[in-house]
């Protein structure tokens, strides 16, 4: 039975969201001084006023915009080293670690940047669905390629990867609005599950 794993990862797999932990991580003092400046637009976001996208590229590119490539990557690995795997759900990495990896395929689908989900998606055995951060000769532009990976455009990404390949079950795990569309389309849809 060839199986697909559709597995949302802050606040499914993880107990915290890994961006804020991530850009506290990079840079500390930095992030609390932008931490400020942008909780009006985290205000106006809670109260559905402005676009997600927005703020989030705002916050992220006010913390990482013009950083190089490598700078990046090695934070990302020592921000792995330190936190896995403690900020993963323990019952999320019992049932990762005991998936049958010959008839199953899994994706770690999320609104996070693959530049700290990455090494979590390798350490998973999972291929790696994000929102991805755009860099110019090695730099980091601020930028997203293409739309955040949230919503709709998570199940997008998921068709364009399988690209047509069959299979017998399909099994999503999501804990926000974000993912209803990937929890709806699944053969079987798991609202939070690991909670």
């Amino acid at each position: 039975m060839k199986k697909l794993y559709c597995f949302d990862f802050d606040g499914t797999l993880t107990y915290k969201d890994t961006m804020f932990m991530y850009l506290k991580f990079y840079n500390p003092a930095k992030y609390h001084m932008q931490f400020l400046k942008h909780v009006p637009l985290f205000i106006l976001l809670k109260l559905r006023l402005v676009q997600t996208e927005k703020v989030k590229k705002s916050f992220i590119g006010s913390i990482l915009k013009g950083q190089s490539q490598e700078k990046i990557e090695k934070k990302s690995k020592q921000f792995f080293e330190h936190h896995y795997p403690k900020i993963v759900r323990e019952n999320a990495l019992d049932f990762i670690n005991n998936i049958d990896r010959n008839n199953t395929q899994s994706l770690l689908v999320t609104a996070s940047l693959d530049i700290w989900a990455k090494p979590f998606a390798d350490a998973f055995q999972m291929q790696l669905i994000s929102t991805r951060a755009e860099f110019k000769n090695g730099i980091f532009t601020g930028n997203f390629i293409g739309k955040n990976c949230n919503g709709q455009e998570k199940l997008e990404r998921i068709k364009e990867e399988i690209d047509h390949k069959k299979y017998d079950k399909i099994i999503a795990f999501g804990d926000t609005s974000g993912d209803k569309p990937m929890l709806k389309w699944a053969n079987e849809g798991h609202y939070q599950f690991f909670h």
